[in-house]
């Protein structure tokens, strides 16, 4: 049937799919997504677009999401109604904690959470209503070592820095490649855009990353490190600056202590002493040094190239150290602290409480917690060892870490034998998913309404945005917000209790919290007042209304009649501009100094460890793993949308031409790759973009587990780089599992 246009309409959404946060315009014919594009009008991605976020319709119309909840009925999954579901879920969970207490029942957490209203709102209750510290995330795959060090640093985990993209002159980036991922920790529609403006204003990249990114390509100085080297290139700058007295901390020199205790620490890492493991000559680390801090205005940003590696915190605090050192933390140009909407109101500088590791252990082999998780590496053991507390029972929001943990194939066999129940929500019967007793799935992206709590905290530019549904909900599908909330009183021992009542809660806790502070705006005022006056067509709303209001640029019920509110939002389609970042410290400050805590007791007892790396290789032949991201796919999530397949878009293991000569593999052929964790079989791709001593396999692949229903993705199956990994090399301060620079071997397969 020819198309009508004058049944078509638009409507705005928040893209979901990465940390970039693009404004989308979504063409809708009837109760479909036919079409979309970048929102020219939106303040903050001013109309950019990337293929994940122009493929947004598939996601709505893949046939393979799930409509209905599925329930196990004499061992197989069977399509049931939500109140069957919700039913099931509070005759088992309560009782197993009941019976084996509140550490028998473990909650997993997955990177899609943070990119939907409903994963950043409802976990911290369903976590308080199951009691339990077993709690495992995305973030030990990923960033955690960034939060350590930060927490550390400043007080807090979540008080990070990012890169001021638009006004430094010059950028140090380590470990990134954002023209493929679109940027990590560092929330920046148009991230490519960005950095060419940075050199047509003069400016000057550079990028160290073992592979020749496209990010590299664009950069005017590329260097190939060797992986997992990096905190011994930054200590051996942090040298430099010291050795040369080229150290300026600026204005933040009265708000930090330890620089001296630094300066003697870094003492031993010299360009000449760290050239051979980084095998980056020693001239050019001088250079490095010498160029950051002649620079007018400078930041240096690591992330995951930088972060999944065994001194992954070392690293991260080295980033900031450099920052620190030079005068470019909390300066224009420099690395500065976002400041969300939603974040707590500014108030006096104070010392704080700080930030403590280690609180508690896992239970099999003693793993600390961070920011009050255990590394999900620990996982599969802490299912499959008999003894007290044991974890008999998973809670699993929006993650699959069969593919994204370690060592998939032993927690695949401990979800499938070791657990007495088990939920997942999420859309797709994964890998993960399909060992559940019972999966919730979440409606599409069209269907939800999308505000970025996590990433406002990153953003290059404070601004403010919010989307409500483009359709309406379908008759047989339940939002996320509620799926959440019916999920946190069926844990809780109030099932069948009206989900509001989850949010009315929550809205109670925070507004008597609010007017008992001195220094909130509603100090001393009525809370049954307040939750009156709050607008909002669902609990979501409020809860947004709620935390727009009290936060910095906030309403302030009634104190400020400019300030923000989610009226005076919703008003504002295309979102708010609230202005370049600005220095935050010592306001931002929580430690218990009330100062920048630049050399924090687990850094400094976690240094011999580095300076023992510093023996660098010995065998020359020896091949190091990395792993890589594709534009058209997200981690795990993506890769069952056809309209995102082909390209660059392929599960290969890259490998420069002298090493796949002298190993006597030619493009194409299957190779074998051995490692701590087994070996796979993966075809090579020869290219000169990955340097000699290095190989990349990309992350997320290896859809051909039985049981899953994802028809697209299973056509291309690819490997699952992390069966490679047993689980044992984690960074010990972040227990972040070490994913780049892992030793292997790799042969032609026969």
């Amino acid at each position: 049937m020819p198309h009508d246009p004058s049944s078509s309409r638009t409507a705005l959404r928040i893209c979901p799919l990465c940390e970039a946060t693009c404004g989308l315009t979504l063409t809708i014919e009837g109760t479909r997504v036919t079409g979309a594009r970048g929102d020219r009008e939106d303040v903050f991605s001013k109309g950019f677009i990337c293929p994940k976020g122009a493929s947004v319709g598939g996601l709505d119309e893949d046939p393979d999401r799930l409509r209905a909840p599925l329930v196990r009925k004499d061992g197989v999954l069977t399509e049931a109604s939500w109140g069957e579901a919700f039913d099931a879920i509070a005759r088992a969970l309560p009782v197993l904690a009941q019976e084996h207490g509140p550490q028998a029942v473990g909650l997993v957490l997955g990177n899609p959470n943070v990119h939907t209203m409903a994963g950043a709102l409802y976990p911290p209750a369903l976590l308080a209503a199951l009691r339990t510290r077993a709690l495992f995330t995305a973030s030990t795959l990923d960033q955690m070592p960034k939060h350590v060090s930060s927490g550390l640093l400043f007080g807090d985990p979540n008080t990070i820095p990012v890169p001021d993209l638009d006004r430094t002159g010059h950028l140090l980036m380590l470990g990134a490649n954002p023209l493929e991922s679109n940027g990590s920790l560092c929330t920046a529609p148009d991230f490519p855009g960005r950095l060419k403006a940075l050199r047509r204003r003069g400016g000057t990249l550079t990028v160290v990353d073992p592979r020749r990114t496209r990010t590299a390509r664009l950069a005017d100085r590329h260097v190939a490190i060797r992986p997992g080297t990096d905190a011994l290139l930054l200590a051996a700058m942090a040298h430099v600056l010291f050795e040369e007295k080229l150290t300026d901390p600026g204005a933040l020199a009265d708000h930090v202590e330890g620089i001296e205790e630094v300066a003697e620490a870094v003492g031993d890492f010299t360009p000449e002493a760290v050239a051979a493991a980084c095998d980056v000559d020693a001239a050019t680390i001088r250079g490095l040094a010498r160029e950051l801090a002649a620079a007018p205005t400078a930041a240096v940003y690591g992330r995951i190239g930088s972060s999944t590696v065994e001194h992954g915190t070392l690293a991260s605090w080295l980033v900031d150290v450099l920052n620190v050192l030079t005068g470019n933390l909390d300066r224009p140009g420099g690395a500065l602290f976002p400041l969300s909407a939603t974040a707590r109101a500014p108030r006096p500088a104070a010392p704080g409480k700080g930030f403590a590791l280690g609180r508690w252990a896992s239970r099999v082999s003693g793993h600390p917690e961070a920011k009050g998780e255990l590394p999900i590496s620990a996982l599969a053991e802490e299912i499959g060892t008999p003894g007290e507390g044991r974890i008999r029972a998973l809670i699993v929001l929006a993650a699959n870490p069969v593919l994204s943990a370690p060592d998939g194939d032993r927690l695949d066999a401990a979800l499938a034998d070791g657990l007495d129940f088990m939920v997942s929500v999420d859309p797709y019967l994964n890998e993960t998913s399909r060992h559940a007793d019972v999966v919730l799935p979440p409606p599409p992206p069209s269907q939800s309404a999308h505000f970025d709590f996590a990433f406002n905290a990153l953003a290059v530019r404070n601004q403010v945005r919010y989307t409500r549904p483009a359709l309406p909900l379908d008759d047989d599908r339940m939002d996320e917000a509620e799926i959440l909330a019916r999920l946190v009183l069926a844990v809780s021992g109030t099932h069948g209790a009206e989900p509001d009542a989850v949010d009315t809660m929550i809205i109670d806790r925070a507004l008597g919290k609010a007017v008992a502070d001195p220094l909130s705006p509603v100090h001393g005022q009525d809370p049954a007042d307040i939750s009156a006056a709050l607008t909002g067509r669902t609990g979501t709303e409020r809860r947004l209304d709620l935390m727009l209001r009290l936060g910095p640029y906030g309403e302030g019920f009634g104190t400020d009649p400019d300030g923000l509110s989610l009226e005076r939002l919703l008003a504002h389609p295309h979102g708010i501009d609230l202005g370049p970042l600005t220095s935050r410290v010592p306001e931002v400050l929580t430690t218990r100094s009330g100062r920048v805590e630049l050399f924090p007791a687990p850094i400094a007892a976690d240094l011999p460890r580095l300076r023992r790396a510093l023996a660098g290789r010995t065998d020359p032949d020896a091949l190091v793993l990395i792993g890589r991201r594709h534009l058209r796919s997200n981690n795990s999530w993506l890769h069952n949308l056809a309209a995102l397949r082909g390209g660059s878009n392929v599960c290969t293991l890259q490998m420069h031409p002298e090493d796949a000569a002298r190993l006597g593999l030619t493009d194409g052929a299957p190779a074998t790759v051995t490692a701590d964790g087994g070996e796979l079989t993966v075809p090579v791709e020869v290219t000169d973009t990955v340097r000699t001593g290095v190989v990349s396999l990309p992350h997320g692949w290896g859809h051909n587990r039985p049981g899953t229903r994802m028809s697209v993705a299973a056509e291309q199956p690819g490997v699952n780089v992390n069966q490679l990994l047993d689980g044992s090399r984690l960074d010990p301060l972040s227990g972040t599992a070490v994913l780049n620079g892992i030793p292997v071997t790799v042969a032609p397969s026969r």
